[in-house]
């Protein structure tokens, strides 16, 4: 396979991006460490027989990893913040509402700037949002994501699209409009602002051009130039017409005689 292929050599991530991969998956663990310590408590707040020292180890602890997160998250934002690079791409994705600091943080770390990546279509792989078919003869399945990817992704864009869906962030409130409309689910919803998303920054990333939120309107409603839909002068060489005199067409024009005889193309 080495010999056949001529395969790019593997480049491992920067340092600065190491780094920044130990901070998101520490506050990963951290806030999941806390999920798990509330639930214990309220488990055993409202059990039948409980020692009141197990209930203040639980509150002490859970004081402990709420303090942990918080300098967590202003330590990954500084590191944003005063790296060159990453701030200067943080900037082109910060007018994206329902997007911050700390999901742009965590999509950089997992994908490793996206270095690897050489289209979306291998980024949304890697995530684990592509979709599988259930089908076999005549046997027609539900489809699903196959969600073989990076855990880390997809657990950080689910908060960025249930915020775009409660705050109501178009254009990502109208995908996912259109797919509960047309399925009935809402977490299929949610997945299509994921993977929209994904792709958004990835093509933002790779363009080095800000997130312009009105781009949408000005593709549906006129703003960009008029381009007309065929053309209406001389594409090649001038050819002569055999009889020598002007041959009428359906418009009673003469072939050579422009359109804007008609009406102005400009």
């Amino acid at each position: 396979m080495g010999l056949q292929q001529e395969l790019e050599p593997w480049k491992p991530c920067s340092k600065d991006l190491l780094l920044l991969r130990s901070l998101t998956r520490q506050l990963e663990m951290l806030q999941e460490s806390r999920t798990l310590f509330r639930n214990q408590l309220e488990a055993f707040s409202h059990s039948a027989v409980c020692d009141k020292m197990v209930i203040k180890n639980f509150e002490s602890l859970i004081k402990k990893i709420e303090k942990d997160i918080d300098k967590l998250k202003d330590r990954i934002e500084a590191f944003i913040k005063e790296d060159p690079i990453f701030n200067a791409k943080y900037k082109l994705v910060e007018p994206i509402k329902g997007l911050g600091i700390l999901t742009f943080a965590t999509i950089v770390a997992e994908t490793g700037g996206f270095g690897l990546f050489e289209n979306q279509k291998q980024l949304v792989s890697y995530a684990g949002y592509d979709v599988v078919e259930n089908e076999s003869g005549t046997h027609k399945g539900k489809t699903r994501i196959s969600k073989k990817g990076n855990t880390h992704i997809r657990r950080i864009m689910f908060m960025a699209a249930f915020n775009m869906v409660r705050y109501k962030v178009n254009p990502f409130y109208q995908l996912y409009d259109r797919v509960y409309d047309r399925t009935k689910i809402k977490m299929k919803g949610y997945v299509a602002i994921q993977r929209k998303l994904l792709c958004l920054i990835y093509a933002l990333w790779k363009n080095n051009s800000p997130y312009d939120p009105t781009y949408s309107l000005k593709k549906t409603s006129g703003f960009h130039e008029p381009k007309p839909l065929f053309s209406v002068g001389p594409q090649g060489p001038e050819t002569k017409v055999a009889t020598g005199k002007p041959v009428a067409t359906l418009d009673e024009l003469p072939c050579f005689q422009s359109p804007e005889a008609l009406f102005s193309v400009s």
